[in-house]
């Protein structure tokens, strides 16, 4: 398993991007909740803390203790060997190639009269579940 060790200097900068990040995601989530419609500012706020949240959760696993992390957590931080990065690589392809067509199924639903937001919630679930099974499935076959 590769273990990068950063510099002083490359942590500040990742430091002042996800500072950078965070401001602008705040911003955003403002002015969505003054100018957009509904609730969509605080929709948008509440997702992008969940978001925020996860990925700090995933840096802390992989920088306390790498060899506890899972291959996810390598690939996703970029801190895995061949086999993490591999994997990762290989289910991003079978989510690309089954987005089309569940994006399409997802359209003719909308056409045909469904619930928008129902049909985009259902959307990106089958593609986080299609996601998942890849990564599970690659992951006992390599």
């Amino acid at each position: 398993m590769s273990t990068t060790e950063m510099t002083g200097r490359q942590k500040a900068l990742a430091l002042l991007v996800m500072m950078v990040a965070c401001g602008g995601i705040v911003v955003l989530g403002l002015l969505l909740r003054e100018h957009g419609p509904g609730n969509m500012g605080t929709g948008f706020l509440q997702g992008a803390a969940v978001g925020v949240l996860g990925v700090a959760v995933v840096a802390w696993r992989v920088t306390r203790n790498p060899a506890r992390a899972t291959s996810f957590e390598r690939a996703f931080t970029q801190q895995g060997d061949e086999r993490d990065d591999a994997l990762l690589t290989h289910s991003l392809a079978v989510l690309g190639i089954s987005a089309v067509p569940l994006t399409g199924a997802a359209a003719v639903a909308i056409g045909l009269g469904a619930d928008v937001s129902m049909v985009l919630a259902l959307l990106l679930f089958a593609e986080l579940l299609v996601a998942a099974v890849a990564w599970a499935v690659i992951s006992r076959r390599s």
